[in-house]
């Protein structure tokens, strides 16, 4: 047997259990005492050599040592994905650029198996954390996409629980999601990556709980519509009435997904006085932000539904109101499979729904917001602070 494939083969089964998706449902089945996050063997390996003080930035060996230099930096936040968290410790392994869990005298003896690409960040008072290392190479002769492994301990949960991240542009990650799904465990698990000079940077902002099997959440009353901040805004093909793309089935996130954009969801209940000052509201923010915003109107009121009735009405209001930059957008229907519509999950029911997204995940979103001075102020500070640092950067050209 080739001697890399032999490593490559003992560091697999020792380091990755409790970290694919197979192995994470088998682990929930079988253990008999339930812990936060289903289990994950491996991960209590964050407390070997763990330093006594630990900062809210870590530079690895891969930093200095590896072929391509990346950034990992972010936020974490609670479960409401606003509000910045504390005290939280995040432990993180990756493999080198043979893509091997590669050690050296320096790593501890029990923790071999994570290599020496493994680092500690404990987030600052903002909840602000940032990891310089390597991306990490994908295993060899093996179809397992390029990935950093993440253990989350927070103060208040007795065990740790793990979080893998994949990078959008390897061409193995689809074949990889197909197969075994996607989790978004603590958040999306997708790195997208921008360019500064020859450095990659992934903004990953992390939402503790999200998506963590028997997280303890306390009981709320809020009324639910749309998916959760930290999710990935997903693609769906509404017909376009108004607007740039007009008469096409253009998927907003797909084509304009780089920067801001804004969705507009309304529903059975439309207030069309209330809903034309908010087209004229959005319409102003995307011509003031040109191209670093996308808003888009979706109106899916099931109710005496007629695409051609539909795409009249909208065009009527997009020329009467003057709109420049906004798409006015339908679907049949917000359950409707066809169009994908259903993915947002809307409920339908509810005056409004805004869900604001950056580099295609959700950063903020509002149910039932009133078109007043205040709230079109919160809009603009929203997009605002959700820029990060890394805005204006360049993504890699990819498929």
């Amino acid at each position: 047997m080739n001697f890399l494939l032999f490593i490559f083969l003992l560091q697999f089964l020792t380091s990755c259990n409790g970290q694919t998706k197979s192995n994470a449902v088998t682990q929930q089945n079988t253990t008999t005492q339930k812990s936060v996050g289903g289990g994950c063997e491996g991960c209590e390996l964050m407390y070997v050599g763990m330093p006594k003080q630990i900062l809210s930035e870590h530079i690895s060996l891969g930093w200095t040592e590896g072929k391509q230099k990346l950034i990992l930096t972010g936020k974490v936040f609670q479960l409401d994905g606003k509000t910045p968290a504390s005290d939280v410790i995040i432990y993180y392994w990756h493999t080198d650029d043979n893509g091997l869990y590669s050690s050296n005298a320096e790593t501890p003896k029990q923790a071999m198996e994570h290599g020496k690409l493994r680092g500690w960040v404990k987030i600052d008072k903002s909840g602000n954390y940032t990891i310089k290392t390597s991306r990490p190479t994908a295993y060899p002769n093996d179809n397992i996409p390029q990935h950093i492994h993440l253990s989350v301990k927070e103060p208040d949960i007795s065990n740790e629980y793990y979080a893998d991240l994949y990078f959008d542009d390897d061409p193995l990650y689809l074949n990889h999601k197909k197969k075994y799904g996607k989790l978004d465990r603590a958040g999306t698990e997708i790195l997208r990556i921008v360019l500064d000079s020859n450095i990659q940077i992934a903004e990953h902002n992390i939402v503790l709980g999200l998506n963590i099997p028997d997280y303890p959440t306390k009981n709320k009353a809020d009324i639910q519509s749309g998916l959760k901040i930290g999710e990935d805004q997903p693609s769906f093909m509404p017909f376009h009435a108004f607007g740039p793309d007009k008469g096409t089935r253009t998927c907003p996130v797909c084509k304009y997904g780089r920067y801001h954009g804004i969705v507009y969801f309304v529903g059975d209940n439309p207030n069309w006085d209330e809903i034309k000052k908010w087209l004229r509201q959005l319409d102003n923010e995307s011509v003031i932000r040109e191209k670093y915003l996308k808003a888009y109107f979706v109106y899916g009121n099931s109710k005496n539904y007629n695409k051609q009735t539909r795409q009249t009405e909208l065009e009527k209001i997009g020329k009467e109101l003057r709109l420049q930059k906004i798409a006015l957008t339908f679907v049949p229907s917000f359950a409707d499979t066809e169009s994908e519509a259903n993915l947002n999950k809307v409920n339908a029911s509810v005056e409004n729904t805004f869900i604001i997204y950056r580099h295609r995940t959700i950063v903020d979103k509002y149910v039932n917001l009133k078109p007043t001075e205040q709230n079109f102020k919160l809009i603009a500070e929203t997009l605002d602070k959700t820029k990060g640092n890394y805005f204006d950067l360049n993504e890699p050209k990819h498929e």
